[in-house]
């Protein structure tokens, strides 16, 4: 059992550990796949941004060709590139005409922009106030023209840009740099619009290369940004490098605000950032995942390592059941085999003591019916010899072999007169072979008791008196058998079986020595002999090993 329990824990320590190991795989797998497949969907997306944002610099670059040697003061710039403009599909919000208008030039604008039939054909602020008085030769960036025209686009026209906050920074990088420059976020059309971009692409005068004025293009943010969506893995936010503080988020239907940047928040993957290019100005778009697959992993690599151990659980479950069965047949199997060989040996050792006794029973039978004997005479004395021999096979049997009271041998059932017998000594168990010898040797002596009268006229007085001197292996053990007022000339003579058993037989079974004798008052038998004989431990022994019941496995 210890052997199997090892064996048993052996594999499912390694049933575990091949679960922790499956597990580990199954989470680092589940993680890389997941941050692959995340960073490959922000590539795309950030590639699909970045595309986009070149077609509209694209367009602006385009427009801003188109013009050739422009009069600035003309309200209609927009006109002829109307075709252009739309074939690009760019979801502008409002393109528009900013020319940069010398303070001789207003006038001249002003009734441009009533010819054009614009609601509000007057040079004004960016906040429809009045114009104030202008610097000496300083330029204004007015809008001229508006693209799509519609009630509230063609309200902006006429309007002075140069100072207008988020538009003049841009009107300067766009002038200095020759090429289109992207404004700070801010509101379109409205205080409270969309939230987007102005691109503005200058207009160079062919002659000497001076900014005469701009296209510009309008852009809501969530169109540039590929607004969220439920099915994306992430969320977008756009933040502007120069302010690290807070990012634009679109939702899904597009509208945009305003939010400080969040970083990576407890229990959610970090956010990715990539960088894109518009209008002269880096971007970034910082890519937030909505679901953490490092806790995904976490839970797969959970339910992982669950099957596995529970399937260790099983299989120990089932090798341990399958061991056990084996273990315990195997045990049944030699049990049984135990059993068959234990049993061989009772049956040789019964055959054995079966053929002693039948060896004794023909020695009692031939010596009782001696040639001559009278079969009336011999007749009782057979049957009390043989059933002496039955008595203490019985007495015998009941013990399970393992020996005989001494004075069970003494009972009225064994041997003729017993109640006239004072029986006295130490009460001892003796062995089989002694207890068959012995219950035949006071047969003998008590089936004499009767046979003559004793000195006085009266049947004799008996007793029997047995001691134990000594200890360990020097212990003797000492019987005496002694009739009292009996002689030679009343006792009858000792036939010949009973001379044989007194003399020769009873003491050579139990290896010691014996004298019969005749005192002034009495007849003596006397028998000595070792008590390792009489009792005969290995006999014993080997007697319990034969009784002992069969073990079976458990």
């Amino acid at each position: 059992m210890v052997r199997l329990g090892f064996i048993i824990g052996f594999v499912a320590l390694l049933g575990i550990l091949v679960s922790g190991l499956a597990a580990y795989r199954a989470y680092d797998q589940e993680l890389t796949v997941d941050r692959i497949a995340f960073s490959r969907a922000i590539d795309v997306s950030s590639s699909l941004v970045q595309d986009r944002l070149t077609e509209r610099e694209l367009l602006a670059r385009v427009s801003s060709g188109l013009f050739h040697s422009p009069a600035v003061t003309q309200a209609n710039m927009l006109k002829p590139l109307r075709t252009s403009i739309y074939a690009f599909k760019t979801d502008f919000v409002v393109a528009g005409w900013v020319a940069r208008l010398q303070p001789d030039d207003l006038a001249q604008a002003q009734r441009e922009l009533a010819s054009a039939g614009f609601p509000k054909p007057v040079i004004r602020e960016f906040d429809d106030s009045p114009l104030q008085p202008v610097a000496q030769g300083r330029p204004l960036d007015v809008l001229m023209d508006v693209e799509p025209r519609s009630a509230e686009t063609m309200a902006f026209v006429g309007r002075s840009l140069d100072q207008q906050p988020t538009l003049h920074d841009m009107f300067a990088r766009a002038m200095s740099q020759k090429k289109p420059a992207a404004s700070d976020p801010t509101p379109l059309l409205r205080p409270n619009g969309p939230t987007g971009l102005v691109l503005a692409a200058p207009v160079l005068f062919e002659e000497n290369g001076e900014t005469v004025g701009f296209v510009t293009y309008s852009y809501e943010i969530g169109s540039l940004m590929l607004a969220n969506d439920e099915l994306s893995l992430f969320s977008i936010a756009l933040k502007d490098p120069r302010r690290a503080g807070s990012e634009l988020v679109a939702d899904d239907r597009g509208w945009v605000t305003s939010r400080t940047a969040t970083g990576s928040a407890e229990g959610k993957s970090a956010p990715v950032t990539r960088t894109v290019t518009f209008g002269g100005r880096d971007w970034q778009l910082v890519y937030y995942a909505k679901t953490n697959s490092e806790r995904r992993a976490q839970k797969l690599a959970a339910v992982v390592a669950f099957l596995g151990i529970a399937l260790t659980g099983l299989i120990c479950g089932l090798f341990g059941y399958v061991a056990y069965n084996n273990l315990r047949m195997s045990r049944e199997i030699q049990a049984r085999i135990s059993f068959e060989h234990r049993l061989t040996a009772v049956i040789d050792e019964l055959n054995h003591r079966v053929k002693n006794i039948l060896a004794v029973i023909q020695s009692i039978v031939t010596r009782t019916l001696r040639h001559g004997s009278d079969v009336d005479s011999v007749r009782d004395l057979l049957i009390g010899r043989i059933h002496a021999m039955s008595n203490v096979v019985s007495l015998l049997s009941e013990s399970k072999w393992q020996g005989v009271k001494l004075r069970g041998l003494f009972e009225a059932r064994a041997i003729p007169h017993a109640e006239r017998i004072d029986v006295s000594g130490p009460d001892i168990s003796v062995s089989a072979r002694a207890a068959q010898s012995l219950s035949l040797l006071f047969f003998e002596l008590a089936s004499h008791i009767d046979e003559g009268l004793s000195l006085v006229g009266k049947h004799p007085t008996v007793q029997a008196r047995w001691e134990v001197t000594g200890e360990g292996s020097d212990a003797m053990f000492y019987f005496r058998w002694e009739e009292f007022n009996t002689s030679a000339a009343t006792r009858r003579e000792d036939s010949d079986f009973g001379r044989v058993l007194l003399d020769r037989v009873a003491p050579e079974a139990l290896g010691g020595t014996s004298r019969r004798r005749f005192t002034d008052v009495s007849y003596v038998y006397e028998l000595t002999a070792p008590m390792a004989t009489v009792v005969d431990l290995t006999e014993q022994a080997r007697t319990d090993r034969l009784s002992a019941p069969v073990q079976r496995a458990r």
